[in-house]
């Protein structure tokens, strides 16, 4: 008996195969991720007999140090910690504090002073690399000043994950971003969500490419291993995932610690132009990532572009009842298996996400993907001179 002509198909038969790729990453990596097995809790036997230098960037960030520098110096860990405080050109009252605090906190609390940045550094790679030459300890911790701990435990929490893979080099942490009322703030938690089911989810399947400063930790060794940001270091991006990035690719073990109490939180960006320029600046970065990470995102993310625009091109094809019925079920399936992939790793992580609005701002996001895309195709990521 013959096949029956592959033309007589239904033409939204086209989208099975983006579905199946997206339905491979979402269970292959993200789903895997959700389900490992519970982080040991801060009250649990750990090795906590290393101490760790905490290193802090700020430029005019005052009124966030004295929110933010009471919560590091006040973090559970016998085993001794400094914070390193890089003052990075302010011109508000940053430094006037940090002498303060040097004076109250003699021996856990450091002050380094910028006073410019040399021709063809990136100010914040600058500065960093001075605060990791004046740190006195081998392993380094890593935050932002608009970051805030989960609590007492995060250093603890984040440190412990050196323990893993015979001894890691890099800890990825995860750092999200406080609820706010408003579409923009659940988009930009959305968005942090899916980063962070590829970063870490790629991770713990053994093929890291990325971190995030806002909490991410690596021992002195590692940063000298990559001869610090050398590779990049014109580009205002980069000082996390590029890192991580040239740290891998000279074989660095990568650990990963995600769970609630090792989080930290940030605030999020208040209007859209912030958060445009800030996600563009980020993404930028993503061109000087390995070909087998780029390939993996790419397939990824081509899936779900292509999926979305294929849909109205094969509306139009065909307006039969078969088409209209395959295309429904199809989009059933994906809304379906979207959520049956990201709630588990939204409670997984402590995501407090609107679950019914998760399609419609995964369409959301993918069309702000796709023009930050076509920007940086326009105009090249901006450079330090």
């Amino acid at each position: 008996m013959p096949l029956p002509a592959f033309s007589s198909l239904p033409p939204a038969l086209l989208l099975l195969p983006l579905l199946l790729v997206q339905l491979w990453y979402w269970a292959r990596y993200f789903g895997s991720f959700a389900r490992r097995p519970p982080e040991a809790a801060a009250t649990a036997p750990g090795p906590d007999t290393e101490p760790v230098s905490v290193i802090l960037c700020a430029r005019n960030e005052l009124d966030n140090l004295r929110e933010l520098v009471p919560l590091l110096l006040s973090q559970d860990y016998p085993a001794g910690f400094e914070l390193v405080l890089i003052n990075d050109r302010s011109h508000d009252e940053t430094e006037l504090y940090a002498q303060q605090l040097a004076q109250y906190y003699p021996g856990r609390f450091r002050l380094v002073s910028v006073a410019h940045t040399p021709a063809g550094f990136a100010p914040k790679k600058y500065a960093l690399t001075l605060g990791i030459k004046a740190a006195r300890h081998e392993r380094l911790l890593f935050t932002d000043a608009d970051c805030r701990p989960a609590g007492p435990d995060w250093l603890r929490l984040m440190q412990r994950g050196f323990a893993q893979k015979n001894g890691a080099d890099l800890v990825l942490g995860f750092s999200g971003y406080a609820e706010r009322p408003g579409l923009l703030n659940k988009l930009i938690r959305y968005e942090t969500l899916l980063t962070a089911a590829q970063y870490l989810g790629l991770a713990w399947a053994g093929k890291p490419y990325m971190g995030v400063g806002r909490n991410l930790a690596y021992t002195r060794a590692t940063f000298q291993s990559t001869k610090g940001f050398a590779s990049h270091m014109r580009r205002l991006s980069g000082d996390d995932d590029l890192l991580v990035q040239d740290a891998v690719a000279r074989g660095a073990r990568v650990a990963v610690v995600a769970d609630p109490p090792a989080q930290t939180l940030s605030e999020p960006a208040a209007t859209w132009a912030a958060w445009w320029h800030q996600k563009r600046r980020h993404l930028s970065a993503g061109s000087r990532y390995q070909v087998a990470d780029r390939l993996r995102l790419a397939i990824f993310m081509g899936t779900n572009l292509f999926f979305y625009l294929l849909t109205p091109v094969l509306l139009a094809i065909a307006l039969s009842p078969e088409n209209l019925i395959s295309l429904g079920v199809i989009w059933l399936a994906r809304t379906l298996l979207l959520l049956a992939a990201y709630i588990p790793l939204a409670r997984r992580l402590g995501q407090a996400l609107p679950l019914a609005a998760l399609p419609f701002l995964d369409f959301l996001y993918l069309v702000f993907y796709s023009a930050w895309g076509l920007s940086l195709l326009v105009r090249r990521p901006l450079q330090w001179k």
